[in-house]
């Protein structure tokens, strides 16, 4: 909408252009072209109101944020020339409309341009009861500027930040400010900056130096730098941005280069490191970009080259322009956005990153977005502290800001562990929490109460599930989007495999066992006889019915014989066992095999010679004992 220089690549290097009455429109257009846009409304409102007059006089005062008269004239546009206008200019118009907050007409033009229902008021209604925090704004002071933005932690103790003060610069066409340089300063406890100093001339040129950052040894510095020659693009004349790299070497900032990535024809801009600054993060209107401006990631390599750039995808870019990217210590990345449904103009988003991408974009809501622009927003996680640049009061000035967790959005799923026929608590039960890619998020030991409770976030999809051994797990979906609820309370009701399944039984030593017809080897041997298997095939079937079932393959022996060979014997036979279970489908992790040889007789024929036949046969035998 905007008269900002760095917001939208293009950044003129025209100045003192003076222009007659008389000359005609082509001259104009070049104006407005070349995006001297404070000139160029000047002269079309001398010309004849005609569409092409009237789109670019809108426009003009549109990039200007001279909100007011750009409305006046797209109503004029609309008005005379109707359905014959293109669809980009509902966009343009609706989002003046917003910035005066004007959201009942700016969704009329909005639900056009989308080709379906635009509620702004209703968004906001229940942002404001969804979105995870509130922010508590306070301007920096800063005498002595005309426009200030992009403030990034610079170092324990300084900040840096793109500033307009400099009037010995040329004045930007595009607004009439000074062009842009980097300063560092130190910010005060009262949110004052003190010490303004500017970098030096070897960072600050003729021409715009904006949106720094730095690694966290302070010896690596990356940022924005306007090309000093017009790229011709589309009929338009277009000085690129590029992203540059700078090293402190001696306390003197050089070898300052342009990343290989960069363009004389098109745009890098806005970069933003990980916290392991192995990745850089960066806005770019180059090919392959969704809309106007894309947010990407590039890797930088150990040898301190760099990968091929990766545009983030559908989820965070729009048709329109995503930009200023931060990222947190948490891994969470923030950006500016006039695509995703907001306030006006640009507002700051979130969205966390999951499996290596990022889930839907989360608006930070009225306390920090304005119907304005709002970008450049930085954080310190741990501390709930940041900044954020914004043109609320007319120009870009820098904020400081503290939040708190919204006391409307409590997210939280809660609830107890139970027996679903019993009804009694399942203390020491484990209760998982997932994503909706199925990653852990968290996880709990009930105590006595059985009662666990998860905080969430809004605009996710969940799944809680409860386990507990000899149990069958359950799992319960859900969702904080839209359509679902800020606080769940979900009850967990597990049942025993022992309920569940007839040939399941607790022991009297407590063991959960698979009851099974006895397994019969022959003399001497380990190997799974026809009638074995048929047995075996029960087991089978239900550890494919419960893929959490895990079960220990347990074989035993009578005392008749020596101790060690029958030790020997019943291990082979339950590892033969076992791998008779794994050939037909089932996950060696899920079994586990041992052998007890004579050690655990089920009567009293613990020595040789003392039972009759059929008293001994009745301590050999397999058994199978649900573990989890």
């Amino acid at each position: 909408m905007k008269k900002h220089i760095y917001i939208l690549a293009g950044l003129l290097l025209v100045n003192g252009m003076a222009f007659a009455q008389n000359k005609n429109l082509k001259r104009v257009n070049k104006l407005f072209e070349m995006r001297s846009y404070t000139q160029a409304a000047e002269v079309y409102e001398t010309k004849v109101r005609n569409q092409e007059v009237l789109q670019n006089l809108a426009d003009s005062y549109y990039y200007n944020s001279s909100l007011q008269k750009a409305i006046k004239t797209y109503r004029e546009l609309f008005v005379e020339y109707g359905d014959s206008i293109d669809i980009e200019y509902h966009f343009r118009f609706a989002q003046a409309l917003k910035g005066v907050k004007n959201y009942k007409e700016a969704d009329k033009h909005l639900s056009r341009y989308f080709n379906k229902p635009v509620n702004t008021i209703g968004f906001i209604e229940a942002n404001e009861k969804t979105t995870p925090h509130t922010f508590e704004l306070k301007q920096i002071e800063n005498k002595n500027s005309s426009g200030d933005f992009g403030l990034s932690f610079y170092g324990d103790n300084k900040v840096a930040f793109a500033s307009a003060r400099n009037t010995e610069n040329p004045s930007y066409s595009w607004n009439e400010l000074p062009y842009l340089d980097l300063y560092s300063a130190t910010l005060t406890n009262d949110n004052v900056l003190e010490n303004v100093e500017p970098f030096s001339d070897a960072i600050n040129t003729d021409s715009h130096e904006s949106n720094a950052v730095f690694t966290k040894d302070g010896k690596t510095m990356y940022f924005n730098r306007t090309n000093a020659t017009r790229k011709k693009t589309d009929k338009e004349h277009i000085a690129h941005i590029k992203i540059y790299k700078a090293e402190l070497v001696n306390g003197v900032w050089t070898n300052i280069t342009a990343l290989p990535f960069t363009s004389n024809s098109y745009s890098t801009e806005h970069p933003a490191l990980s916290k392991d600054e192995k990745t850089l993060y960066f806005a770019s209107d180059m090919p392959g970009t969704i809309g106007g401006f894309d947010i990407y990631k590039v890797t930088i390599n150990d040898d301190g080259t760099y990968g091929n750039p990766e545009n983030l995808g559908e989820t965070i870019n729009t048709k329109h322009r995503e930009q200023f990217p931060f990222i947190s210590e948490y891994n969470v990345l923030y950006f500016s956005s006039i695509g995703h449904q907001g306030y006006g103009g640009l507002d700051v988003f979130r969205s966390n990153m999951v499996n290596e991408g990022f889930d839907k974009p989360v608006n930070l809501g009225g306390s920090i977005n304005s119907n304005l622009d709002d970008f450049a927003y930085v954080v310190r996680e741990k501390n709930n502290m940041g900044y954020v640049s914004s043109n609320r009061t007319g120009y870009d000035r820098l904020f400081g800001f503290t939040r708190e967790e919204n006391p409307l959005t409590k997210y939280q799923v809660e609830g107890i562990v139970q027996d679903l026929n019993s009804k009694e608590l399942l203390i020491g039960s484990l209760v998982t929490l997932f994503d909706e890619s199925d990653t852990v998020i968290q996880d709990t030991i009930v105590g006595d109460n059985a009662y666990y409770i998860f905080k969430i976030e809004p605009n996710k999809k969940y799944k809680v599930r409860g386990t507990r051994k000899a149990y069958i797990p359950q799992d319960v979906e859900f969702s904080t989007d839209s359509k679902g609820k800020v606080q769940h309370d979900i009850y967990l009701s597990l049942e025993s495999f022992a309920d569940a399944e007839e040939r399941v039984k607790e022991n009297e030593k407590g063991d959960v066992q698979v009851q099974l017809d006895k397994i019969y080897f022959d003399f001497d041997k380990s190997d799974i006889r026809e009638d074995a298997a048929v047995t075996l095939q029960v087991l089978v079937d239900l550890m494919k019915k419960y893929p959490s079932m895990e079960v220990e393959v347990s074989a035993h022996t009578d005392a008749r014989g020596p101790d060690q060979y029958n030790l020997d014997l019943s291990k082979r036979r339950a590892a033969s066992t076992l791998e008779y279970l794994v050939s037909k489908g089932i996950n060696r992790n899920r079994l586990k095999s041992i052998g007890y040889g004579e050690m655990q007789p089920l009567n009293k024929c613990d020595k040789e010679g003392i039972c009759e036949d059929e008293e001994y046969d009745i301590n050999r035998r397999c058994e199978f004992t649900i573990l989890n």
